[in-house]
């Protein structure tokens, strides 16, 4: 596990070994969030996101988890600062850039072939390919049988397997999800952190992560970026070395893996107090 504390103005994550020939597919700087002129939710926050890994952003209640991720999806503007995607300034939503809803965000009215065709059904993809590719991802995330039932047919964990699909038919370069599992049972977010390290492997995407799920960030990340509290500022970079080829219970069991969870806890504990 490598571990960088940050504290000085301009602070970037030192790469691991194996991170060093990536490149970075989002880049932060100077990241500056104010509401209403005098709440400060962000403050300085600089980070390369690298392509192709899964990023998990975890910090106290209140320290600009959601804020941040929605201003790199451009559905907030930062206060000052700027996000590059590819080298290209943010200054809005992007057809790189798909966002997993909290909430599952599904049309109640529209089949889950249509709510996961959505997003191709607005580029002005043709109804054959954007159904053939949303039935492509409906049975990447386990739900194939389930496209003619409507939202309120299913349950939590398949309407967000739904909102899921639809971010993947889109084909965008990154994935961003804000606290995707909150929504269901312990069993079902556990299946969902297997099938979802499955998906990273089949697509080969780059997620960004918002959890207040310490063991969920350990199981997941490749990297963890902490958060201090607001105005949230970039406190910690953790790279876990975790073996995620094995056994999930027994992965789960590992003392790597149980030590970086008390060591992460021990670290936000001084926030909580």
């Amino acid at each position: 596990m490598n571990v960088t504390h940050l504290s000085e103005s301009r602070a970037h994550s030192a790469p691991a070994a194996g991170d060093a020939a990536r490149d970075a597919i989002i880049e932060v700087e100077g990241i500056h969030k104010i509401y209403g002129g005098s709440v400060t939710a962000l403050e300085n926050i600089n980070l390369d996101f690298h392509r192709g890994a899964l990023t998990s952003l975890l910090g106290p209640s209140g320290c600009g988890k959601t804020t941040l991720l929605k201003i790199l999806a451009g559905l907030l503007q930062p206060t000052s600062g700027e996000v590059r995607v590819n080298g290209t300034p943010v200054t809005g939503p992007g057809p790189e850039r798909a966002f997993v809803f909290q909430d599952f965000a599904l049309m109640p009215w529209a089949t889950v072939l249509r709510n996961a065709a959505y997003g191709l059904e607005l580029r002005g993809v043709s109804l054959r390919e954007r159904e053939e590719r949303a039935r492509h991802y409906i049975d990447e995330v386990g739900l194939s049988g389930f496209e003619d039932k409507y939202p309120h047919e299913l349950s939590g964990g398949m309407r967000q397997r739904v909102g899921l699909a639809r971010a993947l038919a889109v084909d965008a370069d990154v994935l961003l999800m804000d606290e995707p599992f909150s929504a269901v049972d312990e069993q079902t977010r556990r299946k969902f952190q297997e099938d979802l390290i499955r998906l990273r492997e089949i697509e080969k995407k780059t997620f960004l992560l918002v959890t207040h799920s310490i063991e969920e960030a350990v199981y997941l990340s490749d990297r963890i970026v902490l958060l201090s509290p607001r105005p949230g500022r970039v406190a910690q970079i953790v790279t876990p070395e975790i073996d995620r080829s094995g056994d999930p219970d027994a992965i789960r069991r590992t003392p790597e893996y149980l030590d970086l969870i008390d060591e992460i806890w021990a670290g936000l504990r001084t926030y909580v107090e």
